[in-house]
């Protein structure tokens, strides 16, 4: 059978390509995501809005934001925005010494507070009419006020100024207040300098005190015994002193074994002797010497004492004129001119006969009993301190020239620093180590100053360097003359430092520890009442 010609033949059922039927599956398939992304955002869309919402409510709530405030036609936040504005501005012109000008605007100023004021007592927003002269009013100066340049650039370079004239302001007053806190505190009080020359007095008129003391000396023998419990104390202030035995006599255990040698100078001499004599503390006995009774205490062999006989050096003790005032003042305190400050470098030669002595500082308080200082182990060292490394500025770098040679060498700059004003002195060891003698090394080595500045810790950290036995940090308990103290530390604490400017005998001590101090005066004494001692 014959087939048809290509023009008969049906022709072919066309048919969709593959790309075409993926394209539409695909359209459909992302309006059904569409369309169900939708229906599930809405819900969420709407606790978001009102979560917002919620906020800002709150937020309006906590601002005491009104209504009337928030409104974008409000007049009263306007002049809010105004008067904020104005005010920095009269700060910039008093600044630039523009007076005229600040005037006008604090004048302005008080004008749009008054239509505030007494719209908010009439609880009545403030109409256009009524504030339309203050708003234009305080346009004007603040349009001029920018065309003066009193940007907020111009503010802040301006501020900038302020505040660094206020540091070197702030700076310059707390110089001055070092230099008369140092002053207050190096000046004898009209009561003490008083109670001195009352007591001068007393001693060459009475007789009997004079008396007292002879028959005193029949105990001489007990100046010497080792058995019994050595203090000194080495001062010019007689109430302090007296304090300081006081308050031991009254926590000893054993009064009658404790012994105080006192060493003052010629001036104060005869008041001391009067004031221990004419008082009796529980049995103590107590022995006053004069310092210029030490007829070994001369330049040839202390060297620190032919230093300050030097005029430079008294120079730079008293004001600093070698260094152009560099030095801070509180190493210029003349009382390191002193040599009743630099004796407790010669304990061995004030008591020849003694082995074992406890020093105290004139700014103590004893609390507790000290005989068990004496039973202490030293292992062979010559000084029982306190340590006060707690910090790192008490350590051996804090007080000494390190740049120098001398001292790198031989030293560690970490080293534990300790305290002077309550230390055990083994006066036997002292003397076979020849400790003096390392102590006027170290003396003569620092004669330009170049090793440390001034004060005896220094040196005597030097002299003491691997001859220090570390005590139990409640014996000595410091930082009452100059900071705040952990009250549990002052319960704890067997001797109470006052050591700082702030004395308790000063009106500049620290009023809420003046009470430790207080309970050992007899504020009844009659000369203390004379002299208005309090």
């Amino acid at each position: 059978m014959r087939r048809r010609g290509p023009d008969f033949r049906r022709p072919g059922r066309r048919r969709f390509s593959n790309v075409f039927w993926f394209t539409v599956c695909g359209f459909l398939v992302l309006v059904f995501i569409v369309l169900l992304s939708r229906e599930t955002q809405q819900p969420t869309s709407r606790s978001a809005v009102s979560k917002r919402a919620y906020r800002h409510d709150r937020l309006i709530e906590g601002l005491n934001i009104t209504e009337e405030m928030m409104s974008p036609d409000s007049i009263t936040r306007q002049l809010s925005d105004q008067l904020s504005l104005a005010k920095a501005f009269v700060v910039i012109a008093k600044e630039s010494n523009n007076l005229q000008f600040a005037w006008e605007l604090s004048a302005q100023i008080r004008n749009s507070q008054v239509l505030l004021s007494d719209a908010a007592l009439r609880r009545t927003p403030l109409t256009l009419g009524e504030s339309e002269t203050a708003v234009r009013d305080m346009a004007i100066l603040l349009y001029q006020a920018q065309q003066l340049h009193y940007d907020s650039a111009t503010m802040i370079m301006r501020l900038k100024g302020r505040i660094q004239g206020l540091e070197e302001q702030m700076s310059s007053l707390s110089d001055k207040s070092s230099k008369y806190g140092q002053i207050a505190a190096e000046e004898v009080p009209k009561s003490l300098y008083c109670l001195g020359v009352r007591l001068t007095t007393e001693w060459f008129k009475n007789l009997n005190l004079q008396r007292k003391l002879k028959e005193k000396k029949q105990i001489a023998m007990r100046l010497k015994d080792n058995n019994l419990y050595h203090f000194c104390v080495f001062s010019d202030n007689i109430l302090a002193t007296s304090v300081v035995v006081n308050s031991t006599a009254s926590n000893s255990k054993s009064p009658d074994k404790v012994v105080f040698h006192l060493v003052t100078d010629e001036v104060n001499y005869a008041a001391m002797k009067a004031w221990f004599s004419m008082n009796s503390f529980r049995g103590v006995t107590v022995d006053v010497q004069k310092i210029e009774e030490f007829s070994w205490l001369n330049a040839s062999y202390v060297p620190v004492l032919k230093q300050l006989q030097d005029s430079d050096t008294q120079n730079y003790y008293f004001s600093g004129n070698n260094d152009n005032g560099r030095t801070p003042i509180k190493f210029r305190n003349p009382k390191y001119l002193s040599m009743l400050n630099h004796l407790r470098f010669y304990i061995p030669e004030v008591f020849p006969a003694l082995k074992k002595v406890v020093f105290l500082d004139d700014d103590v308080v004893v609390k507790k009993d000290l005989s068990p200082l004496f039973s202490i182990d030293l292992h062979h060292n010559v000084n029982g301190a306190v340590e006060t490394c707690m910090e790192t500025f008490h350590r051996y770098h804090k007080y000494l020239n390190y740049s120098h040679p001398l001292i790198r060498s031989h030293f560690d700059p970490d080293a534990c620093g300790w305290a002077f004003g309550m230390n055990v002195f083994d006066l036997v060891e002292w003397r076979k180590k020849d400790v003096t003698g390392i102590y006027h090394y170290w003396q003569e080595k620092n004669v330009d100053r170049t090793l440390w500045k001034l004060g005896t810790l220094p040196p005597g950290l030097l002299t003491f360097y691997g001859l220090t036995e570390p005590l139990n940090p409640s014996w000595h308990v410091l930082g009452l003359g100059y900071t705040n103290v952990d009250p549990q530390l002052i319960e704890k604490g067997a001797v109470l430092h006052f050591n700082g400017n702030s004395k308790p005998w000063l009106k500049i001590g620290m009023e809420k520890y003046k009470p430790v101090w207080d309970m050992y005066v007899d504020y009844s004494h009659p000369l203390l009442q004379q002299c208005n001692v309090h």
